[in-house]
């Protein structure tokens, strides 16, 4: 039985993560490696990049170098990947996990709000997954592309609407390539976390009231009950993708999230329509990475946020986020 049970090896592929120098990215990269497969990093920031690299240099298994490439740009994802695939002899998993998060209304995001998101978020994962495919397919392993969405893309979260509707985007072309690319032995797995402690609020970018915008989504993000720890769900998603599912959500809240949203959508509209009705309104022109709220604007309810969010400011230490 633990002979069926188990996942088919995955030691000696060669593995892409985009998104891949820091948070959610750095920690699928050591589950790869951790494995046995020689992995490549993607990212726009090439000292993060070193910073990663020399990070992940200490775990045994694979071997490990980074990138720069941003995967809004259909031609050097392409130009990344084909070197890729011609210096280790194919490409095997690939994983398009880079992505922006974006909080604060709806109006005070804009249009350019909306834009960035789709760019960074869906025409990111499109790019790579229409680039890697080609390789994917000729895999002797059988490729396995793995694209990371969000519970935010099964159901609308209020303020965070731009990331919702990129990531429901990529939620429809997982669904649909899975269903394209089974004939050609290529599995597309979709990724849905909700929130996870991975330090990713000191990147996010915050519009509106930012103090206290900053202040809800860095708590929530860091809070023991809503929020997984990240490693662990580093370590199911290379699971999930070692076992060829087509699917997975993570953390309880956003499993049941998706679950009452499926069966009673009315329902849930109403209930998020009471939860947009608590948060943050109008607040200043303009957006601010979290790290500079953080210095500069003062945030509110510092007490409860240093309670709540300890788990998250240790997570950004330790997943390169700082």
């Amino acid at each position: 039985m633990r002979t069926l049970l188990a996942a088919p090896p995955i030691a000696g592929l060669t593995a892409v993560v985009t998104g891949g120098s820091r948070g959610l990215g750095l920690l699928l990269a050591r589950q790869l490696l951790r494995r046995g497969c020689d992995v490549v990093l993607l990212a726009r920031d090439d000292a993060e990049l070193g910073r990663a690299v020399a990070r992940l240099a200490q775990w045994r298994g694979g071997t490990v170098r980074g990138l720069v490439c941003d995967v809004r740009d259909r031609a050097a994802v392409h130009d990344r990947l084909a070197e890729i695939a011609r210096d280790h002899g194919g490409l095997d998993i690939v994983i398009a996990n880079a992505g922006i998060i974006q909080v604060g209304p709806a109006d005070a995001l804009g249009p350019d709000g909306f834009r960035d998101a789709m760019d960074s978020v869906f025409t990111g994962a499109l790019n790579t997954a229409l680039a890697a495919l080609p390789h994917l397919r000729r895999s002797p392993a059988g490729g396995r592309l793995t694209l990371v969405g969000s519970v935010g893309g099964l159901l609308a979260v209020p303020h965070l609407l731009p990331y919702s509707c990129a990531k429901s985007a990529v939620a429809a072309l997982a669904e649909g390539l899975h269903a394209e690319e089974g004939a050609r032995g290529v599995s597309v797995t979709a990724v849905h976390p909700g929130l996870m402690r991975t330090g990713s609020h000191l990147h996010a970018v915050f519009g509106g009231d930012r103090r206290r915008e900053y202040a809800w989504f860095s708590a929530l993000a860091g809070a023991p009950v809503l929020s997984m720890n990240a490693e662990r769900a580093a370590e199911r998603i290379v699971s999930a993708v070692q076992r060829r599912r087509p699917r997975i959500v993570l953390t309880p809240a956003a499993r049941l999230g998706a679950r009452v949203h499926g069966l009673a959508p009315v329902t849930t509209t109403r209930l998020t329509s009471a939860l947009a009705r608590i948060l943050p309104r109008d607040g200043a022109r303009g957006t601010a990475e979290g790290s500079a709220v953080a210095a500069g604007e003062q945030p509110p309810a510092r007490r409860l946020r240093s309670v709540l969010g300890v788990l998250n400011e240790r997570a950004a230490d330790r997943f390169n986020q700082r």
